[in-house]
């Protein structure tokens, strides 16, 4: 049976976001007195700004400085204005699925992913299907997103198909009663993801739009 709505992650499946975000991150944290590399933020892909800075004060020993949002959004915002691209095949395999419902659901804020698609000509196809986790009580690994998502646009769990690159947003999708296939495309991904994500509970990877194209066609 055909899905009856497709959910997409945005960060790291529909742009390829995730290595200048995290570079931003490390970079402005290292200037605040809290040293760290681009890959030990990666670490936190999937999850949301609050968890990510309620771990590192923990690492830490004390609270990350207040206004951290405001300075990250401004910097990540000028970052993508200058390198954000889609993720390579995207627009080919949204057109290819054009006749079936779709939805964008994301653990960043509503005001992040509507400028990430904008930046890359992508949100005029999900102007009225944006879900941040900012409208839910809790964001992923818990599966209250995409269950909000679903229910917004008036789909049972069971027939809605989720592409999430990270682990925190295959095991959402799976709580949620859905079926969740791993995008491992992005430039984040490395050696070994594919496996993790299945371990987490994706039925299927794809490891390029072309691969998930192909995947979707067929379920």
């Amino acid at each position: 049976m055909a899905p009856d709505l497709i959910i997409f992650d945005c960060d790291g499946v529909l742009v390829d976001s995730e290595m200048i975000a995290c570079r931003v991150v490390a970079e402005c944290l290292t200037e605040l007195g809290f040293p760290l590399e681009t890959a030990d933020i990666v670490k936190f892909v999937g999850k949301s700004s609050a968890d990510m800075c309620a771990d590192l004060g923990t690492r830490y020993g004390r609270p990350l400085p207040a206004g951290l949002d405001d300075l990250l959004a401004v910097r990540r915002r000028a970052a993508f204005e200058r390198e954000l691209t889609a993720m390579p095949g995207a627009v080919a395999v949204l057109d290819a699925l054009a006749g079936t419902r779709m939805c964008v659901a994301s653990s960043s804020s509503p005001a992040r992913i509507r400028h990430s698609l904008g930046c890359v000509g992508l949100l005029d196809r999900f102007e009225s299907a944006l879900f941040s986790a900012a409208m839910v009580a809790r964001g992923k690994p818990a599966p209250d997103l995409f269950l909000h998502a679903a229910a917004r646009m008036g789909a049972p769990p069971a027939a809605c198909v989720v592409i999430e690159d990270s682990v925190p947003g295959i095991a959402g999708a799976v709580a949620a009663g859905m079926t969740a296939i791993g995008f491992t495309g992005g430039a984040h991904c490395r050696l070994g993801h594919a496996s993790t994500l299945r371990r987490a509970g994706a039925r299927s990877i794809a490891r390029s739009m072309a691969a998930l194209g192909a995947l979707l066609e067929a379920h």
